[in-house]
């Protein structure tokens, strides 16, 4: 097919489908637009506007892979019981040896500049220390996310209590093949530059560890970088410990970023490795610690079930990353409905704001159509195995 053809061929489904809505937005089976047609048995589309009256439905009530879309029903959660303005937090301790010890509580944005401001902070109290010592038991040993692979992708970074960039690193080489940092705020520090070469890893952005002491002691060694280059001295080396009642408490840490700015950045980037450190965070504030999956899918599923009054929506995680949750078209309508007073959250696009979702065969889109503030619409599309262009079934229902 020439390009001008196919061109032509993708306007003319737009015109069908927008004169369509314009002569009968109501209108039955019978007069659907011939793209509407394609979907199959497979398929589910959900358009509904703000009175609750249905305009397009296939398959509402069958349960689907929501892949990245789940990350609203964590966001919703989240807001539930943590609030907009909460703020993660670390601490940082001296025991009576002098050691200074660190403890996370699973800050998904403890990123390099928020440790160079720590330690700018710490240098001013603190001229010196022995041993760095590292507690992350806010989080439970050996938390696997299902869906997530032991692969360098960033999409695969592991959740933790500790952890500093995402659990990545983000490199670029020079002329002559050298490491070099792609951030200027993020030194390559020894200990990284070593990981990036035993793995032989070309430039770019990489989960380089799946072993919860190495992504431990990877905050550690970045935050020791910046503490030395504040000027204060350690006369001794990384090591894994606990809080005990004699250590003195010396900082606080409350971070940078409220909660309504850290969902923004995971919907924008649909970060898979910040949506389970919240839904984690949010199964511990709920449960108790140490955090845990199982904590977090009994709080999010107990949240569906009373707050919204869902039945039998399947939770296994919290980034929609694993095919093993599984909701309908319904139940990803009451969470919108829900969700409308922060869709700001989400991204916008013309008169539409909305969440993405993909996964191998599995393309998920669900949000809102704003035609104006008292003709918003809600719509849900799932394609689980489809090869439906979602884009044409967007121009379809906008």
């Amino acid at each position: 097919m020439k390009i001008g053809n196919r061109k032509s061929s993708i306007w003319l489904v737009a015109v069908i489908c927008v004169l369509w809505f314009l002569r009968s937005p109501m209108a039955g089976a019978s007069q659907t637009p011939p793209y509407l047609n394609k979907l199959s048995s497979t398929d589910a589309l959900l358009v509904v506007d703000h009175d609750g009256q249905v305009i397009f439905e296939k398959n509402k009530e069958k349960k689907y892979v929501p892949a990245s879309t789940l990350k609203i029903l964590t966001a919703l959660a989240a807001i539930h019981h943590l609030g907009l303005s909460y703020r993660f937090q670390t601490e940082f301790y001296m025991d009576p040896k002098r050691n200074l010890k660190i403890k996370g509580y699973g800050d998904p944005l403890f990123i390099s500049e928020v440790l160079e401001g720590i330690a700018d902070s710490l240098s001013k109290m603190v001229p010196n220390f022995n041993n760095l010592i590292l507690d992350d038991t806010y989080f439970s040993e050996g938390i696997s996310i299902p869906g997530r692979k032991h692969s360098t992708n960033p999409y695969d970074a592991p959740v933790g209590a500790l952890c500093v960039n995402f659990n990545t690193v983000f490199f670029d080489r020079d002329q002559r093949g050298r490491i070099i940092s792609a951030e200027s705020s993020t030194p390559v520090i020894p200990y990284v530059r070593e990981k990036i070469k035993s793995l032989r890893l070309k430039k770019g952005r990489y989960t380089f560890t799946h072993d919860r002491n190495e992504t431990a002691r990877y905050a550690g060694e970045m935050l020791l970088h910046f503490l030395k280059e504040k000027g204060m001295e350690s006369k001794g080396k990384i090591e894994f410990g606990t809080i005990r009642h004699e250590d003195r408490r010396i900082y606080t840490y409350r971070s940078s970023f409220t909660l309504e700015e850290i969902l923004k950045r995971m919907m924008e980037f649909s970060n898979n490795f910040v949506a389970n450190q919240i839904f984690i965070a949010v199964g511990a504030k709920v449960f108790g610690p140490p955090g845990t999956l199982a904590k977090g899918v009994r709080a999010v599923s107990e949240f569906a079930e009373r707050q919204l009054q869902l039945k039998g929506v399947e939770i296994a995680e919290g980034s929609g990353i694993s095919r093993k949750n599984h909701i309908s078209p319904l139940h990803m309508l009451a969470i919108l409905k829900e969700f409308e007073p922060y869709r700001y959250l989400l991204k916008k696009k013309g008169n539409m704001r909305y969440k993405t979702g993909g996964l191998r065969g599995v393309k998920t889109r669900a949000g809102y159509i704003e035609r104006n503030p008292e003709q918003l619409q809600y719509f849900v599309i799932f394609l689980n195995g489809s090869k439906l262009n979602i884009k044409k079934l967007m121009r379809c229902i906008n």
